[in-house]
Formats: structure tokens, C-alpha cells, sequence
């Protein structure tokens, strides 16, 4: 398979990337915003459609990117707010909108979300919203796809890698290794399921 993973330099893209190697018959892209094979804005429409027209064809698609904003509701604007949605949410839309027209036909889309869809924390209202609306977006984008096309949300609890750093903001969450976090896109992209969540961790 060719698979574009956008994100691909982060902590868990680099895991991402290690999984799907361990299949030779792949072909992988490696894009990111400022390093890799190719690079990407994925907040601007121009920068994603020069992204698809250097890749070509592909058979699988791969987001592990995107930001969302943190900080308390009490003192939160609508431009906070709106970060969040024209960042992760938003871009991984787009990537999905602009990418399905470069699919094989039986191609696939994974995308990424969060533990915070389900389970809130404290400053964490937009990364909540923005990853439920990610659930939203594939499991009906799955029902309308054609030529087979499947699209899937890989949504991990915190990564072991991260918890040092973000654990503070996780008070009795378990983590899991970024490592088993990538299992769950080999599933989406290598299996045939469409319109699911793969949770991982909890």
C-alpha cells in the first residue's frame, strides 16, 4: 500500500510510521509541517491540495496531527475557542474532504482524536469538543464514502512519551505507549472496518 502519514514526525506518528513498516509491501509518506518527505499546512486548503497533487494515488491516508486549545472556560473568547476547531478539527476534516479524491478505490482514512472525547479534564473544553466532533465526522462520513473508501478514528488515552509533560493535567488516567497506540491505525488501514472508534487505553 502507499500510505501518506500527516504527522508523521510527532511521538505518535513516529510510532505509527514503525508499525506499518513492519509490513514491506508498504510504501509510506511521511509528511509533516515542517520536516519529512513532503510538508503540509493543514489549516490551509492551497498547502493540502499541493500536498495530494505530490503524492498522487494513494491507499491510505493517515492523520496523527493537529492542535487544540487549553486554558479555563471562565476566561475562554470564541477566538480560543476557534483555534481548536480550525486546527484539529477543521485540518483532519479537510485532509479527509480533499484526500478521498486521491483514494484507490478500498482505500482508507484514520484519523485522530482523544481520551478527552469521552472522559473531560479541567481546561480541556475545546480538545472535548474538537475530538467529539472527530467521532461525529467519521462515523457519518463512513455511510456516505464511495468506492469502497473506509474512514476510522484511532483514540488513544495519554501516551506514555507525553506523561511527563501532560500528566499533570491527567490525574488517574492510565497511559499507554505510543507503540500500542500505532496498532490501532495498522487495524484501520490493513483491516475492514469503516465508521469506527478504535479506543486505546481505556
Amino acid at each position: 500500500m502507499r500510505i501518506a502519514i500527516i504527522g508523521a514526525s510527532g511521538t505518535l506518528g513516529r510510532a505509527v510510521q514503525a508499525e506499518l513498516a513492519k509490513n514491506p509491501q508498504h510504501d509510506i509518506i511521511c509528511v509533516g509541517r515542517h520536516h519529512g518527505d513532503l510538508q503540509v499546512d493543514i489549516t490551509d486548503d492551497a498547502s493540502v491540495d499541493a500536498l495530494f497533487a505530490k503524492t498522487g494515488r494513494l491507499d491510505a491516508i493517515i492523520a496523527t496531527t493537529g492542535n487544540v486549545f487549553f486554558g479555563p472556560l471562565e476566561s475562554m473568547t470564541a477566538e480560543d475557542f476557534n483555534s481548536g476547531l480550525q486546527d484539529k478539527l477543521l485540518g483532519q476534516v479537510r485532509l479527509a474532504l480533499k484526500g478521498q479524491h486521491v483514494l484507490n478505490d478500498g482505500g482508507s482514512i484514520t484519523l485522530t482524536s482523544g481520551i478527552i472525547a469521552d472522559a473531560p479534564i479541567a481546561q480541556g473544553v475545546n480538545a472535548t469538543a474538537v475530538n467529539a466532533g472527530l467521532d461525529g465526522f467519521v462515523r457519518a462520513a463512513a455511510c456516505e464514502l464511495p468506492r469502497g473508501i473506509r474512514i476510522n478514528l484511532v483514540s488513544p488515552t495519554m501516551l506514555s512519551e507525553s506523561e511527563e509533560a501532560y500528566g499533570s493535567f491527567f490525574p488517574g488516567f492510565e497511559s499507554v505507549p505510543a507503540a500500542r497506540a500505532a496498532m490501532a491505525f495498522r487495524r484501520s488501514v490493513e483491516g475492514v472496518q469503516s465508521g469506527q472508534v478504535f479506543k486505546v487505553g481505556y
